[in-house]
């Protein structure tokens, strides 16, 4: 039987859906245009990588690494890089520091967001 291709929208919609506990706490703050009202998407599509949170009109993404991101730098830094390229800000954080402190990644995130100037962006 042949495998039938997953499409981004369905890889995106698992990933959602089997969120890690960080991320869901992390979405909880983001979500709704809750901070200072710019809007962030979860699990949304860039070339080949999925993003945990992105939001487009100040080109920053947030970045969520578990224990195993400790053995990848090399790939977690090529990855970033990528998504530099796409004229992103890459934000990275420990799962840890979200579930012990969310208050203060969420004050980091808003930080980086006063600094950045608004853009009316369109999907990529």
């Amino acid at each position: 039987m042949a495998h039938e291709p997953t499409l981004p929208r369905d890889t995106a919609r698992n990933l959602r859906a089997s969120a890690t506990e960080a991320e869901q706490k992390l979405w909880s703050r983001l979500r709704t245009k809750q901070l200072d009202g710019f809007q962030f998407r979860r699990q949304y599509s860039i070339g080949p990588f999925f993003v945990d949170f992105i939001c487009l009109e100040a080109d920053l993404i947030v970045e969520l690494d578990g224990s195993q991101h400790a053995d990848q730098k090399e790939q977690d830094e090529s990855r970033s890089a990528f998504l530099r390229s796409y004229g992103c800000r890459v934000l990275r954080f420990w799962n840890f520091d979200v579930i012990s402190d969310v208050d203060s990644v969420v004050e980091q995130i808003a930080e980086t967001l006063r600094r950045t100037p608004r853009r009316d962006k369109q999907r990529r």
